[in-house]
């Protein structure tokens, strides 16, 4: 089907919602008909449920599946709340066993028990085999619908395999080879399958150095493993090496995703996943803690310039440098952080060496501090017509960018070590570390030069 190019206008909404409360069947039918249904996923958050629940049974069975399995976590359990078990499990029959698997994990346990029971047989088989799996590792994330075919079969024998198995697989890039225990063996191209003589046995023309998972491998080392081979899909095996089911590129793409939003949070100083129209509290709850480690921070940065008061009274210009150290500190912080929490994504980082990481490290630092240093002098010198005050706060300048690098740097990598999300130190915690680190070497330098 031909979809329309589909744009989500306030005069297409309040049109919209003008036919759902005239209860306008025809418009809405009609309006919905040729756009695609990741649009029409995006029109249902613009109304509340039981709205959203009107308009879905006026469409078919397989759209309304799509909609709902397109829909973020938390709205498909408000969602599916309005639901019946019997209406949900219709939905839930027309999706693939891992997208089912993850629906009924997101309802409570005696509706998913009742929906199971409803499931189509092989449906239902498959569901209770991928719910003995944490979400978070390859079994969790996999699908049962594949295309196999044994070793000893001849190339028909496995053309029409496919043609039977290929009615509950959307999706497929190639053909598993196992043996009669299911053993994987490899993996056959459909384009050789098509050009090899029919008669030749399967066992002749299959690649065996396909890269499989095992079963209880995390969902980030999947995601690396299909990124480094750049696959389209990957078997996954259990521990006697039999073939399970196999995860597709899309549902790498949402661990990926889901990943990055949990660290983008993190490094904004968001401690849990909340979204824009979760509660007030529960947006605070999650804000908070951070802030007050931020609060904490600068309480202590005020405490430790009291130590200097002598000097700030002697030098009232002393205090207009203050913003500059801590803005830079902070900066140079976040910089070197991030580019360390991006690297530890590739295992061969850590290889690498620390020593050689941080020689690199110190000489970027080098670069920036000696240019950032004499812009400041510069600056100072032209503003202030004190060349004392100048060379110190140049000199102060020069060592917070060093030491912030340092800092940097070194925090992911002490996190990761410990076992801690290294995207941690690259929100408010680097902040508050770099703020009170560049305050230390400025008011230290004062010291001891005036």
């Amino acid at each position: 089907m031909q979809f329309v190019e589909f744009e989500l206008t306030t005069e297409f909404r309040d049109r919209f919602q003008q036919a759902l409360d005239e209860r306008d069947d025809n418009f809405i039918r009609e309006t919905l008909e040729n756009i695609n249904p990741a649009d029409i996923t995006t029109l249902l958050y613009e109304f509340n449920s039981e709205e959203s629940k009107y308009v879905l049974e006026l469409l078919s069975v397989e759209v309304r599946s799509k909609i709902i399995n397109d829909l973020d976590t938390d709205t498909r359990k408000k969602f599916l709340a309005v639901y019946q078990a019997t209406e949900i499990a219709q939905i839930v029959n027309q999706l693939d066993s891992d997208d089912a698997a993850d629906i009924l994990n997101e309802l409570p346990i005696k509706t998913s028990e009742e929906i199971i029971s409803l499931l189509d047989p092989l449906l239902r088989s498959q569901v209770i085999d991928l719910l003995r799996y944490d979400a978070n590792v390859a079994g969790g994330l996999m699908a049962k619908e594949l295309i196999k075919a044994r070793h000893h079969w001849t190339v028909v024998q496995c053309v029409e395999e496919i043609r039977k198995q290929a009615e509950n697989v959307t999706k497929f890039y190639a053909v598993y080879v196992v043996d009669d225990n299911d053993k994987l063996l490899g993996r056959v191209a459909l384009q050789k399958l098509i050009l090899t003589d029919p008669k030749t046995i399967v066992q002749d023309i299959y690649d065996d150095d396909v890269v499989a998972v095992e079963t209880y491998m995390e969902d980030l080392e999947v995601a690396e493993i299909m990124k480094k081979y750049d696959m389209e899909s990957v078997p996954v095996v259990n521990s006697q090496g039999q073939l399970v089911g196999r995860i597709t590129i899309d549902d790498v793409v949402d661990v990926i995703t889901e990943q990055a939003e949990e660290e983008r949070q993190i490094m904004s100083g968001i401690s849990e996943d909340v979204e824009e129209d979760d509660t007030v509290w529960k947006n605070t709850r999650a804000r908070l803690p951070w802030l007050l480690i931020g609060i904490f921070g600068g309480m202590l940065s005020a405490r430790f310039m009291g130590f200097f008061e002598q000097e700030l009274a002697k030098i009232t210009a002393i205090a207009f440098f203050v913003p500059l150290i801590q803005a830079t500190g902070g900066n140079v912080g976040i910089q070197s952080s991030s580019l360390v929490v991006q690297s530890l994504v590739n295992p061969s980082f850590v290889d690498e060496g620390l020593y050689k990481r941080l020689s690199k490290v110190f000489s970027v630092a080098l670069l920036n501090g000696l240019f950032l240093s004499l812009i400041v002098l510069a600056a100072t010198l032209l503003l202030f017509d004190n060349q004392r005050l100048s060379f110190i706060v140049a000199l102060a300048l020069f060592g917070v960018v060093l030491f912030s690098s340092f800092v940097g740097t070194i925090t992911p990598l002490i996190l990761n070590r410990l076992g801690f999300n290294p995207a941690l130190a690259s929100g408010p915690f680097i902040t508050t570390t770099s703020d009170l680190l560049g305050l230390t070497i400025y008011f230290l330098t004062i010291h001891l030069l005036l």
